[in-house]
C-alpha cells in the first residue's frame, strides 16, 4: 500500500484521519511531536515522533517511507492562546509548515493536502462564507494559517507541489467503532464538555450569552462530523492522483447549531439532565459563524452524511463512555 505522511496523526482529527486512509487502502505514516496528541491514538499505521522544525528528522521519515503524499494536520489551534502568545504560532505553524515544504519538495513528494481552517476569514458574522469570501483573520492563529495558504501556493508556482487546502469551524463527534476520539487535556470544545457535565466531571456549562439575535438567543456556530471531515480528505487526496489542480474547499452544513441546541440533543441523546449557568457575552463572540460546501458537493462528491446534532452527539457520547487514552 502507498504511504501517506500525516503530520499530527496522532490527535483528534489526524488519528480519524488515519482511519480513513487505511480503509481506503493508504499506510497512514504518522508523524507527531505528541505535544497536544497521544500515541494510543496511532493504531493504523507506523508513527514516528519529531518537531516539524526538525529537517533533519522529516529528511530521515520521507527517505524511509518514501510517501505519495503529506496529509498536514499537525498546528497549535487555540485562538486565545495564539491572542496572548502569537510569536509561538508564527513559529510552530508557519515555521514548522515550511520546514515540512522544503523536506516535501527535496524528497519529490508533490501532493499535499492541507487542514486549514475558516479562521482565515475572520469574524464575517451572519453570512454563509464560501471559497470567495474575503480573508482577514482577526487573531494569530487564523493569520498563521492563511500564511500556511500562501506559501502553498508559492511553492506550488515555484516547485509544482500540488495541494488542497480544506477550510471549516467546529468538528464534533467521533469514530463510530470508538477506536479513536476527542481527547484535549485541558478540554475546550463544546461537545466534550457537555458530556463531561452530564457524566459529573464538571459541574456546569456556562452559556456565555442569552440575548444574540437568534431564535434562542445563543450563538450560532457550524459543526462538521469528524469522520465527514477526515472523508473529504481522502477526496482531496485522491483528487490530487487523479492530476487535478490546486483547489481549495469549504466544509460546512451552512446552516450551523445553537448553543441551546448543542445543550439540548445532548440531554436527549444521553436522556440525562445538562447542568448549565447562564453567564454573560464574551467580547468579540459574533453571532452566527457558518460554512456552505457546494463547491465540495459538486467537485469532491462530498456528502457530509454523519454531520446531524444527533449523530454527532451519539458518537461523541460512545467514546466518553468507552474510550480513552492514556494521561
Amino acid at each position: 500500500m502507498s504511504n501517506v505522511l500525516v503530520t499530527g496523526g496522532a490527535g483528534y482529527i489526524g488519528s480519524h484521519a488515519c482511519k480513513a486512509l487505511r480503509a481506503a487502502g493508504y499506510t497512514p505514516v504518522t508523524y507527531d511531536n505528541l505535544s497536544t496528541g497521544w500515541q494510543d491514538a496511532v493504531r493504523f499505521g507506523p508513527f514516528e515522533r519529531g518537531e516539524l522544525s526538525d529537517r533533519a528528522r522529516l529528511d530521515q521519515v520521507f527517505a524511509a517511507y518514501r510517501p505519495v503524499a503529506v496529509m498536514h494536520f499537525a498546528a497549535l489551534s487555540q485562538v486565545g492562546e495564539s491572542m496572548r502568545d502569537p510569536g509561538l504560532y508564527w513559529h510552530n505553524n508557519v515555521g514548522g509548515s515550511l520546514s515540512l515544504m522544503q523536506a516535501a519538495v527535496r524528497a519529490g513528494c508533490l501532493d499535499l493536502v492541507f487542514s486549514s481552517t475558516c479562521a482565515t476569514y475572520g469574524d464575517q458574522d451572519d453570512v454563509v462564507l464560501d471559497e470567495n469570501s474575503p480573508q482577514h483573520p482577526v487573531n494569530a492563529y487564523g493569520a498563521s494559517k492563511r500564511a500556511i495558504e500562501d506559501m502553498l501556493r508559492d511553492f506550488g508556482a515555484a516547485h509544482g507541489l500540488r495541494h488542497v487546502i480544506f477550510r471549516y469551524f467546529n468538528v464534533a463527534g467521533a469514530d463510530p467503532e470508538a477506536e479513536v476520539g476527542e481527547f484535549h487535556r485541558p478540554e475546550t470544545h463544546l461537545v466534550p464538555l457537555l458530556l463531561e457535565c452530564i457524566d459529573g466531571g464538571r459541574e456546569a456549562l456556562t452559556i456565555h450569552g442569552t440575548d444574540y439575535d437568534t431564535p434562542d438567543g445563543t450563538c450560532i456556530r457550524d459543526y462538521v462530523h469528524v469522520c465527514d471531515l477526515v472523508a473529504a480528505h481522502v477526496l482531496g487526496l485522491k483528487w490530487l492522483e487523479a492530476g487535478r489542480p490546486s483547489r481549495v474547499f469549504n466544509l460546512g452544513t451552512g446552516t450551523g447549531f445553537s448553543v441551546r441546541e448543542v445543550i439540548g440533543q445532548s440531554a436527549a441523546v444521553t436522556n440525562r439532565p445538562v447542568p448549565v449557568v447562564e453567564g454573560p457575552r464574551r467580547p468579540g463572540d459574533c453571532t452566527r459563524l457558518v460554512s456552505g460546501s457546494s463547491r465540495a458537493g459538486a467537485e469532491l462528491g462530498w456528502r457530509p452524511t454523519r454531520s446531524t446534532l444527533a449523530q454527532m452527539i451519539a458518537d461523541a457520547w460512545r467514546w466518553h463512555r468507552t474510550g480513552h487514552y492514556e494521561k
